[in-house]
């Protein structure tokens, strides 16, 4: 059974910083990905990071300011997210993830951890 849960969430104010975490089970070479649901609005793709590390993948109002990375001896995956603005704020939520067109989630959604980045 797969089971994901996210934290490090928190209210940081803008240009701030914080690092997300995932930890995952019962998940093996799997394409682990972030995404963020703001309110009123659809889930949306953040960033994805294949098994071994070795491809990245960023939504582009994201690029340059997060980073995704997992340390798979700790099942776990990550989100360091730098210059945090506003636009940011939403709950992130991470999930094993295929790309097609778009990127899909593979499993059933964890509880999310909250950002709020305040101006």
């Amino acid at each position: 059974q797969v089971q994901l849960v996210e934290s490090g969430g928190g209210l940081v104010q803008a240009g701030g910083s914080l690092r997300l975490s995932c930890a995952a089970s019962g998940l093996t070479f799997s394409t682990m990905a972030w995404f963020r649901q703001a309110p009123g609005k659809e889930r949306e793709f953040v960033a994805a990071i294949t098994w071994t590390g070795s491809s990245t993948y960023y939504a582009d109002d994201v690029k340059g300011r997060f980073t995704i990375s997992r340390d798979n001896t700790k099942n776990t995956a990550y989100l360091q997210m730098n210059s945090l603005k506003p636009d940011d704020t939403a709950v992130y939520y991470c999930n094993a993830a295929q790309r097609g067109s778009s990127w899909q989630p593979i499993y059933s959604w964890g509880q999310g951890t909250q950002v709020t980045v305040s101006s």
